[in-house]
Order: structure tokens, then sequence, then C-alpha cells
């Protein structure tokens, strides 16, 4: 097994850590989502809420306050605010990707209409403004606001570049950044920038959270294409059948013969896709060693991640964090 036997470690540790702000964050969490006049969002807030799921990033706003020594209740403020922006991105994706399933269990725009998930979304985006106004800090608004402005021109970027073959590794890391890594780098910053640490301090909190947010991307794309069901809660090559250009596709079409490129051209392209054209997929990304490139790619920003965090201040729940981002890569051996 190696590395996967500490798979969990990691996030329990965290979650151990920092059980009690966590309860707050969650009460909070329960406490924002009721809404007198409109009993539809509490009804779709709680099926997500309540999935559960990893409450990573608001851990990650806790860590970081905790690890520069913050004094204070706001970073329970801007934990929440930062799983609504996630859960709000959530709904519209669903809606956007027409998805089925979700950690799986239904989507929200199955149970009940794209209309909610869409309006529901908006409400929860607006509330998490409501919480970061609550912290009266105006440098966190303006990193939270920012974040929020990556995620959407990431969501609209990948709607652009999805399909095209011509889609370069650069664009993709952008993608990613709005997608992923925004959240992940506001809520290490944020925490960062709360407890008033100096500058570098913050840039290295930042970054940290940038990387680890790639790597999580680059191996949830990996995993894509070779996962079991059971870790990634969704099917081995939905990404190919969705034709997403993911960084082993793209990799591989840096390295295609005619023959191969016509294969992407038709079924990443085109969407013509056979019956065991995901085979011939996978086939063609072994052979040009697209998977192992990609996997070097995320243990370098994992590494990256672990380097920025030697400019934090010492403390177990730095240690936790470096751990972190070898668990996220982990995932792969």
């Amino acid at each position: 097994m190696g590395m996967n036997e500490n798979v969990s470690k990691p996030l329990d540790r965290l979650s151990n850590e920092l059980a009690g702000d966590m309860a707050a964050v969650n009460a909070l969490i329960r406490e924002r989502m009721a809404s007198r006049h409109a009993p539809r969002i509490p009804e779709v807030t709680a099926h997500l809420v309540e999935a559960g799921g990893k409450r990573l990033r608001p851990m990650l706003v806790l860590a970081a306050a905790r690890l520069c020594g913050y004094q204070g209740d706001s970073h329970v403020l801007l934990a929440a605010a930062v799983e609504f922006i996630h859960t709000a991105t959530l709904l519209h994706d669903d809606v956007v990707d027409e998805s089925q399933q979700r950690r799986g269990r239904p989507t929200a725009n199955l149970l009940w209409d794209n209309k909610s998930s869409v309006l529901v979304g908006d409400y929860l985006f607006a509330r998490s403004f409501q919480l970061m106004a609550d912290t009266g800090s105006m440098q966190v608004m303006r990193i939270l606001a920012n974040a929020s402005a990556t995620i959407a021109e990431g969501e609209v970027l990948q709607l652009t570049a999805a399909q095209d073959i011509a889609t370069t590794e650069d664009t993709y890391i952008q993608i990613v950044r709005g997608k992923t890594a925004a959240l992940f780098s506001a809520a290490t910053e944020a925490g960062a920038v709360i407890s008033g640490v100096e500058a570098p301090v913050q840039q290295a909190l930042f970054d940290y959270g940038d990387a680890l947010g790639i790597a999580f991307q680059i191996v949830d794309d990996l995993l894509d294409y070779g996962g079991s069901t059971t870790t990634i809660g969704k099917n081995v090559g939905d990404d190919f059948r969705e034709r997403k250009l993911t960084l082993p596709v793209i990799k591989a079409i840096a390295a295609a013969d005619d023959e191969e490129r016509a294969f992407w051209t038709r079924t990443i392209g085109k969407g013509q896709q056979d019956e065991g054209d995901l085979d011939t997929a996978l086939a063609i990304l072994k052979h040009r060693g697209a998977l192992d490139a990609a996997r070097a790619d995320a243990i370098a920003w994992a590494e990256r991640a672990k380097a920025a965090l030697d400019l934090a201040p010492a403390h177990p729940l730095r240690d936790i964090l470096s751990d972190l981002a070898d668990y996220v890569v982990s995932r792969l051996s």
C-alpha cells in the first residue's frame, strides 16, 4: 500500500484539530441557510450541505488562521462564506454540466429543477457576501470577491476551451485555477490576512492553497482515467465521454501522430464516440506517457505547496497541511 496507509490521516487530523471551530462553522452555516420566505432554499441547501463532503475549504480557512495565531471569531464567518461560495458553484456547475449525480447522490437540479438550482446558488453567493462583510475586513472582502470573479471566469473559459483540441496546458491551468485552486488559495490567504501576519506569510499561504488546488484537480483528472468509481464518486471515463480536455489528453494531443490526432478530433473535437473508444484513448494515453507526465506534474505542484509552507510559522497545523499535500497525490499510487 505504501502511502495509502495514511490516506485519511491528514484530513482526520485536520478535523480533530479544528473540531471546535468546525462545529461553530456548521452551526453558522445552518443558521444562515435558513430563509423565512422561501422554504425551497433550506430544502435544496440542506440536501447539499448535509451531504457532507470533506468540508476541506472551510477547514483550510480555519487552519491558516490558527496557524498564524489568530485570536477572534471572524475565521468562522470566513469559513462559512467559503463553503457557501463552494456550494453555490456546485449548484451552478451541475446545471451547466447537466449532471445527474454528485457524491453518489442525485443532484439538486435533478431532484428539484434547474431554476431552483440557479436561484438557490445565487442566494448562497449573496449570503457569502454578507458573511464576508460581517468580518469588517476590506482586505478579506477583496480576496473572496476576486476569487469569486476568477471562479466565474474559469467556468466561462471552460465553456469555450472545452472540446477544442487546440487547448494548451496554460489554458488548462487557468481553468483549473478558476475551477478549484482559486477557492483553495482564497481560503488559506484570507485565514492568514485576518490574523494580521506580514505580507510574505500571507503570500506563502496563498501559494500553498494555489498549488494544493492545482495538484488536487490534476489528480482528479487522472483518476478519471484510472481510478475506481468508489474512490472518485463518478465513473471512469466520464471526462472522456463529456469531451473534457484535461491534462492527460492535452499532453497526448501534443505528442500525437496523424492517426492519433484524427482519433482525438473525432472523439473529443466532434464527439463521435463508438464502443471501444475509451479503451483506445487509454491505450494512447499510456503509449504517449501522458498519464505518467500528468502524475509527475501533480507531484511537482504538491511539492510546491509544501515548499510554500516553509515560510509559515512552525505549528502542528503546518505539518498537517504539509501532509495533506502528500495525501492529495497519494490517491494516485
